[in-house]
């Protein structure tokens, strides 16, 4: 009896149309995490059943497609953080702090929030290099590219590797946004012979790829490729939206 229950059971399930999504589902997520190299979270998704590929879904997968993922800055993203560099303006009300809290806003992808917050910063301090180099960062990934190329060319002027290369970075994306390629090429060379970032070499391969230079956007996408086999694991998290590009550009050259 107990056989044929268990054949019945199998039976419901694979004709249960809740039970198929959430199989296909998991399967997705588990191809997802494997393909990643989420080990821990593979492992979870196939002991947890639903609940942990639903967990994964919205913590990691959806995580990795918002507007700023692969584009790090400073600062914390908590909510306590949030409170505690509000109440700090509203007793202090200085440029740190509203240049910090828009830091708390980019990381968590409120960039309308970000910019006022930027923006308030150099009403109180014009000249703060930091505040403008954010708040290009922040309108290049809102799609705002001749708004940003300004306050990112006066921080090249003073200080060309700030923020260890990201500012360059954002600069060499606010030119190719605006169609000036060749420019923003000779700002990805500079970047990738001063630092080995993904999203300087995928974005440099791409164009590379674009001007009929199969060759050299190969080299730069095998350099991301073999990098990341051997990268920590909280790296790894962080690049793996350059990681995905990087392999499927490949397997189109």
């Amino acid at each position: 009896m107990s056989l044929l229950t268990n054949i019945e059971s199998w039976s419901f399930l694979l004709t249960n149309p809740i039970w198929l999504v959430m199989g296909v589902f998991q399967i997705w997520m588990l191809v997802h995490a494997i393909r990643n190299r989420e080990w821990i979270w593979a492992l979870f998704i196939c002991v947890g059943w639903s609940v942990a590929a639903i967990w994964y879904y919205f913590y990691v997968y959806r995580g990795s497609s918002s507007a700023t993922s692969g584009f790090e800055l400073p600062g914390a993203g908590s909510r306590q953080r949030i409170k505690q560099l509000q109440a700090q303006i509203h007793h202090i009300d200085n440029a740190s702090h509203h240049f910090q809290l828009g830091d708390v806003y980019f990381r968590r992808g409120k960039l309308a929030e970000a910019e006022k917050c930027y923006r308030a910063a150099l009403e109180r301090d014009p000249e703060d290099i930091d505040a403008r180099a954010h708040l290009g960062q922040c309108l290049v990934r809102m799609n705002r590219p001749a708004e940003a190329r300004p306050f990112l060319e006066s921080v090249m002027s003073e200080k060309p590797d700030h923020d260890y290369g990201h500012t360059m970075m954002a600069l060499a994306e606010t030119l190719m946004a605006l169609g000036e390629t060749d420019n923003a090429i000779l700002y990805w060379q500079h970047i990738t012979q001063n630092h080995s970032y993904p999203r300087a070499k995928v974005q440099l391969a791409e164009l590379y790829a674009a001007k009929n230079k199969p060759d050299l956007a190969r080299a730069e996408l095998k350099d991301v490729v073999s990098d990341d086999i051997h990268a920590p694991a909280f790296q790894r998290k962080r690049d793996r939206v350059w990681i995905r590009r990087a392999k499927s550009l490949l397997r189109k050259l």
